[in-house]
């Protein structure tokens, strides 16, 4: 899968891709941490095309395969996921990728990703710099993401 192109993934990721935060314990501490998360998740069967994304982005994650019965115990396939929530990868390859370039609800989906990072006491300070970016303009000028 070579073909691959920057514009290929910001449709794939405009229908599955997920803007998000993950929650982990803080050691010491009695509030739980919200970290910021992308996150790419399809078919265990797919797991290839996952894989061309994750290498054409030049992402260190790994790609997780995994069954997920469900809450309601469904039979359902294994799944395969991408997650990224280091900071430098979303900084430098994730938000530039998708700054200004998606549409719809997933366009607001990012905008409020973006927004809450600033807004929610549980994020670490240490990620308040994406938003901070965000609000100086750093991310409106050209992207080095182009096909």
């Amino acid at each position: 899968m070579t073909n691959i192109t920057y514009d290929y993934i910001r449709g794939f990721v405009q229908g599955t891709g997920t803007f998000t935060f993950t929650t982990s314990s803080n050691l010491g501490s009695l509030k739980p941490r919200r970290i910021p998360a992308f996150q790419l998740r399809m078919p265990a069967s797919d797991e290839q095309l996952l894989k061309a994304i994750k290498d054409k982005l030049k992402l260190k994650n790994k790609i997780y395969v995994y069954h997920y019965p469900g809450k309601d115990k469904a039979n359902r396939k294994p799944i395969a996921l991408l997650i990224v929530r280091e900071i430098g990868a979303l900084k430098n390859i994730i938000i530039p990728l998708f700054y200004g370039r998606l549409v719809g609800n997933r366009a607001e989906q990012f905008k409020e990703w973006l927004e809450r990072m600033d807004a929610d006491p549980s994020v670490p300070k240490s990620y308040k710099i994406l938003y901070r970016l965000h609000r100086g303009g750093f991310y409106g000028g050209t992207s080095k993401f182009k096909d």
